[in-house]
């Protein structure tokens, strides 16, 4: 059985996608043997060996430089703290160092110095002795300093240390390879005129097509695994990606259609093919390619199970098979099995769905203002300015590829937009609902009222913890040179209190039974006002079936993204500007109309709320849209349309959104 899943490859800054697919193994191979001039073997040109990185960044392509601009408030003098670095403040570590020598006026406003007094703060050398006062002869610039007790040492950094090199630095393109990541004689190697940087720079559409031109025959092997690979790559919809791309800037469904390419041609028969959504990140326009890989795999003998909610992809299988009626413990049924067809006739949550479809949104909400993305150029963006609506729902649309992700990117980065992605709420397995809402300390309290015992009692970690596993509920054990083994504590039963505290009851629940209780439970059944707000959110975003002791690490993306809009919910007060990556992922088609009220209900809390997404329901509802194209990587980058959903007309979002188009979802 092979599992493919959303999971984003992520990987390391070494982790591109010509690494990830051994398209890069081929393209070595090509340039060690017909590039000109010869330079060596394949690993001469390998990035991630010293026979070919580049020495400067380390074959990273990039270099971590400082953030000059960040260090000084020019409207500060250096007695009031002008000097943002950490210990380089009034009372800091190095502040005597240049307040204190008489060079510098610590008095003034650094505005009212001089460029050169400036620049000889910061620089040192020759800048400094031009003052008029020399520093000592030891003197370091703030630059220097910082460089030297940052970024030039080789020890374990402290995360005080890296909390500072993140604010105080910038990555910057490598001045030596471009970004290439080779070295010199690396770079100079070329296969029908083109280095093979060039070549990882290109789109894999225009590499593909470029590889069909390499006749030499004693590379054939090569040009041909090649070509496949590429080949598969574009069939799958990723011909606007360049192999140079980090694993780490993939989304969700990129990623998992990256893990498809090698499975695509493959000989192997009578497999079982597992796809979690594999729509997601998809264009409705896009969605044929999934399919037809979809397809291509069941008729090589292959079965393919899919778990997806997207009407076209249930519409091409062969069966269907409905798991309910509800979330949690009240699904888990078998509800329907059989064709698309007799789907459409049945009597279930799904079928009742698919004969709903979301209204046009004909009266938009009024904009308040605008927030201005300007000259934006990240990735494929065509030096865009964009206005986006405050105080209402915008949707970015457009075909994968189109710099819908880099347009909300340069969003973030210009505006500082509060980001409600799909990445994982929290790494620790301890971390619950129970944590994350903050009422462990209620549900103590509420249970030390009942009991009156104090509270601490119904603390896994205080006086009422089993005492042979200390409130853990598992045993572990230690076996050396082995792997440890965890086994369920045979006093507590994995209960984790003592059974004193477990006699205790509140509406015939004991301490250990909370965590069983689902969210939509414990709000009907916990008599604490406290309790009932915090937990009231989780259920507004559709999450009322989650367990109370449920750990967090085992939420999907879409799961962990509800978390975060349920907390922003409860928790902010002020106008935000919030953006969100695809918040149907997961869904149903029936709670996405819960989706677009808790949607709403942000607009109409004074925030501003932005939405990636390709679901035409959600596309229906928005009140503005803007819509890039028209087609991906360098074909896309432009805005085909920005205005009220109900009046896009001639783009493929256009036909997908406005039934008069007669295209259906």
């Amino acid at each position: 059985m092979v599992v493919i899943d959303q999971r984003r490859i992520g990987g390391n800054a070494r982790s591109t996608i010509g690494t990830i697919t051994d398209t890069w193994t081929y393209l070595r191979l090509l340039f060690s043997r017909i590039g000109s001039p010869h330079v060596g073997e394949s690993n001469h040109f390998s990035f991630n060996d010293p026979a070919g990185m580049c020495p400067t960044c380390a074959g990273l392509g990039e270099v971590v430089v400082s953030a000059v601009d960040r260090f000084l408030d020019l409207d500060k003098s250096l007695a009031q703290g002008a000097i943002l670095l950490p210990g380089f403040g009034n009372g800091g570590y190095w502040y005597s160092q240049y307040a204190e020598i008489g060079s510098f006026d610590a008095d003034s406003p650094l505005r009212d110095w001089t460029e050169g007094e400036r620049q000889a703060l910061l620089y040192g050398g020759e800048h400094a002795a031009r003052l008029g006062t020399r520093p000592p002869t030891d003197y370091e610039g703030i630059v220097e300093r910082f460089e030297r007790i940052y970024l030039h040492t080789s020890d374990n950094l402290s995360d005080r240390k890296q909390e500072t090199i993140a604010q105080f630095t910038r990555s910057e393109i490598c001045q030596d390879c471009r970004g290439d990541r080779l070295n010199e004689a690396s770079r100079t190697a070329t296969v029908l005129g083109y280095t093979i940087g060039e070549m990882a720079r290109m789109e894999i559409t225009e590499l593909a097509d470029l590889v069909q031109r390499v006749a030499d025959p004693a590379v054939a092997p090569v040009t041909a695994a090649l070509r496949d690979r590429l080949g598969a790559m574009v069939t799958i919809g990723l011909g606007y990606l360049h192999l140079g791309r980090a694993t780490t800037s993939l989304s969700g469904g990129e990623s998992q259609r990256i893990k498809t390419v090698k499975h695509l041609g493959s000989s192997l028969i009578e497999m079982l093919y597992v796809f979690d959504e594999p729509t997601v990140g998809l264009h409705p326009h896009d969605i044929k390619s999934m399919i037809t890989l979809l397809q291509q795999l069941r008729d090589q003998g292959n079965t393919v199970l899919v778990v997806e909610h997207d009407p076209a992809v249930m519409a091409i299988a062969d069966q269907i098979v409905e798991i309910g009626p509800d979330a949690g413990a009240d699904g888990g049924e078998l509800v329907f099995q059989g064709t698309f067809d007799e789907l459409q006739t049945a009597r279930t949550a799904t079928s009742a769905a698919l004969a709903m479809q979301t209204p046009i949104t004909t009266d938009p909400r009024a904009a308040t203002g605008a927030i201005t993305v300007a000259n934006a150029t990240r990735n494929n963006l065509n030096n865009l300015t964009v206005n986006i609506p405050t105080e209402v729902l915008t949707v970015l649309t457009g075909v994968a590829g189109s710099g819908k992700s880099s347009l909300a990117t340069e969003l973030v980065t210009q505006q500082g937009a509060v980001v409600i992605d799909q990445r994982p709420v929290s790494t620790n397995r301890r971390s619950t609902p129970i944590t994350y809402t903050g009422i462990a300390t209620p549900i103590r309290k509420l249970f030390a009222k009942h009991s009156g015992l104090p509270a601490g009692f119904f603390s896994a970690n205080s006086e009422g913890a089993c005492p042979d596993c200390k409130g853990l509920g598992v045993i572990y054990t230690d076996l050396a040179f082995m792997d440890g083994q965890e086994t369920v504590c045979e006093t507590c039963q994995g209960r984790r209190f003592t059974s004193d505290v477990l006699r205790h009851r509140v509406n015939g629940l004991s301490i250990a039974d909370i965590d069983d209780l689902t969210i939509s439970n414990a709000i009907q059944q916990l008599p604490d006002r406290t309790i009932r707000k915090a937990l009231q959110h989780l259920g507004q975003v559709g999450l009322g079936y989650l367990r109370l002791g449920q750990p967090l690490t085992t939420l999907s993306g879409g799961e962990c993204q509800r978390v975060k809009i349920a907390k922003e919910l409860r928790d902010t007060a002020e106008p935000t500007l919030y953006v969100l990556d695809e918040p149907t992922t997961g869904l149903h088609l029936r709670d996405i109309a819960t989706l677009l009220q808790i949607l709403d209900q942000l607009v109409d809390q004074g925030h501003t709320v932005v939405v990636i997404e390709h679901n035409v329901d959600v596309i229906r509802h928005a009140d503005w849209i803007i819509d890039l194209g028209p087609g991906p990587g360098k074909h896309g980058g432009q805005i085909l349309y920005q205005g009220p959903v109900a009046q896009i007309d001639g783009t493929v979002t256009a036909a997908e959104v406005i039934p008069s188009s007669g295209i259906q979802r």
